[in-house]
């Protein structure tokens, strides 16, 4: 268990780096304070459902990265509450690499960028593939969008 959010990212290893480069004292004074948010609080919500795309990494059970793009209209993300976001996950080119790791691996991480905003936001947590629910790939349908789901991805949020 982590005792901070943050070392989901800042591992013992990189706490040493930090410390040796001079980071470290600031990022422990972000830890004294609380740290990282661990739920989505309504400015994250509203930024997550106004992307129109996003990055989906995982790693397989060997530990090989791997990186995925996924889009759609505005709002294809969806806050299902302040520890999940959900989304239709469309037929594409079949190679269900991101499917195969996380089901060896849950662990995932959303990089979102805004480009015209020059913002970004990078969330860890656990995500998982949701096949056969019809109701819920219609909740996270996107109105009037064309694209063929084929599933769907929850990904629980443990720190951004």
């Amino acid at each position: 268990m982590n005792e901070f959010t943050s070392d989901v990212a800042f591992t013992p290893t990189v706490k040493a780096i930090q410390s040796r480069k001079g980071s470290r004292d600031s990022y422990a004074r972000v830890e004294q304070r609380g740290g990282w948010r661990a739920t989505i609080t309504p400015d994250l919500a509203a930024f997550i459902e106004a992307q129109s795309s996003v990055f989906l990494a995982t790693a397989n059970a060997e530990g090989q990265p791997y990186i995925q793009h996924r889009g759609g209209p505005a709002g294809f993300l969806k806050v299902l509450d302040e520890h999940t976001i959900g989304f239709a996950d469309f037929s594409g080119n079949r190679q269900f690499i991101t499917q195969g790791n996380l089901q060896d691996n849950d662990q995932a991480f959303l990089f979102l960028i805004d480009y015209m905003l020059r913002q970004r936001i990078k969330v860890w947590g656990r995500a998982r593939v949701v096949e056969n629910d019809p109701e819920l790939t219609a909740k996270l349908m996107p109105a009037d969008y064309k694209a063929k789901p084929e599933q769907a991805i929850l990904f629980t949020v443990t720190a951004w």
